[in-house]
């Protein structure tokens, strides 16, 4: 017989045993998704949050409150137009031009100068990434002028609010923005230099050095970049701090480790210097096996942060197809699996929590529901490949 010293580890290696199977049951209870359900998705996103009469996506599905965020509508405009890469149809080419038509009425025309309108250097930063790729996928000019304009305004400042501009001329990095209500020779040497604005500055540049050639726009990537690396970054183990106010701040957010993963990947494929891949490697490891919980994307709860997901999603292809890193394609579609197969059946909308079935659509807001769809426009299901 045994004592019961023995089987107190007998019972452990079951007990382990169980949930192991548990865990590997619960993996495999999602159905993988087809791309029918990628269109799915999308159409229900869509249905429930985009005006189209305004052209605009709102915060809630009720379409009579607040329009989203002014910065989220850039990232809106990417999902949808990674909608039409993928897709080709004319609808989605149809609709990512009325979202630009829509934000240029809502937003005075992309009038950089406005400083209601655009008070924050990150909020233009993200358009001005937007705008560089729809010159990409256009070959519309003024999308071109539209980006290159407003990198100017947040390098340098505006001649109307007269702030002197994101950019640190001697400390190096970039602010994240001037006062508000005394713009005249701010921001003051003490503003946070955040990873919201740094990071995307260098993936803006680096965009426009795709969309023009000219080195200028490499040169200026690759020095926020340095920077960035120097004081943000944690070279151990991938980890990017949220702002630098005198030292580092470390606080975890997917759209930071995204920001920086894209911008190390745009410069590799630039230089082909394996430096950058093992940085952008780095980040996006951190994030899938320190912040994830469980294996699900590490989310979170406040107002607008629901659309981190979504920049991870834009950023983490480029380094799945340009840095040939495709390790992550599994743990990615698990994500999917489970955040479809967790959607409110009635509607179709996702949220993003993952890993429980998605709560009544009044509780969730369109940066909530974009995590989905957005991951299923650039990591194609099973057995797929992207165009």
């Amino acid at each position: 017989m045994f004592t019961v010293k023995k089987m107190i580890p007998l019972k452990k290696k079951i007990l382990s045993a169980m949930l192991i199977l548990s865990s590997i049951s619960s993996q495999a209870q999602y159905p993988d998704y087809t791309d029918a359900d990628v269109r799915s998705a999308l159409t229900a996103f869509n249905d429930h949050y985009y005006s189209r009469s305004k052209k605009l996506y709102y915060e809630k599905s009720t379409k009579t409150d607040k329009v989203a965020a002014i910065w989220t509508q850039a990232i809106f405009l990417d999902m949808m137009q990674n909608a039409w890469l993928r897709s080709g149809s004319r609808q989605d080419s149809l609709m990512f031009q009325d979202i630009l038509e829509g934000n240029r009425l809502q937003y005075d025309n992309y009038n950089w100068d406005n400083g209601k309108v655009w008070f924050i250097y990150d909020d233009i930063m993200w358009w001005v990434i937007s705008l560089a790729r729809t010159y990409l996928i256009t070959g519309d000019t003024r999308w071109l002028d539209l980006s290159e304009s407003g990198f100017e305004r947040v390098w340098s400042g505006s001649k109307v609010l007269k702030d002197k501009g994101s950019y640190d001329p001697v400390r190096g990095g970039m602010y994240w923005a001037w006062d508000q209500k005394h713009p005249e020779g701010s921001p003051a040497p003490t503003m946070g230099k955040m990873a919201c604005i740094n990071y995307p500055t260098v993936i803006a540049a680096m965009t426009l050095f795709d969309a023009t050639g000219d080195s200028a726009w490499f040169h200026k990537g690759l020095e926020i970049y340095n920077w960035a690396q120097n004081n943000l970054f944690d070279r151990e183990n991938g980890r990017v701090a949220d702002s630098k106010h005198g030292s580092p701040a470390w606080k975890d957010h997917v759209y930071n480790q995204a920001t920086c993963m894209g911008a190390a990947t745009m410069l590799y494929k630039a230089t082909g210097n394996r430096r950058f891949l093992n940085e952008a490697i780095l980040a996006a490891d951190y994030t899938k096996d320190r912040m994830s919980r469980n294996g699900f994307l590490h989310f979170e709860t406040g107002t607008e942060q629901g659309i981190y997901i979504a920049i991870f999603a834009q950023y983490i292809i480029r380094l799945i197809e340009d840095g040939k890193q495709e390790q992550y394609l599994p743990w990615l579609r698990r994500n999917i699996n489970a955040g479809w197969a967790n959607r409110i059946p009635s509607s179709g909308v996702t949220c993003k929590d993952f890993a429980r079935p998605a709560p009544d659509i009044s509780l969730i807001e369109s940066y909530d529901a974009s995590a989905v769809p957005a991951l299923m426009q650039v990591i194609p299901p099973l057995g797929k490949k992207r165009k």
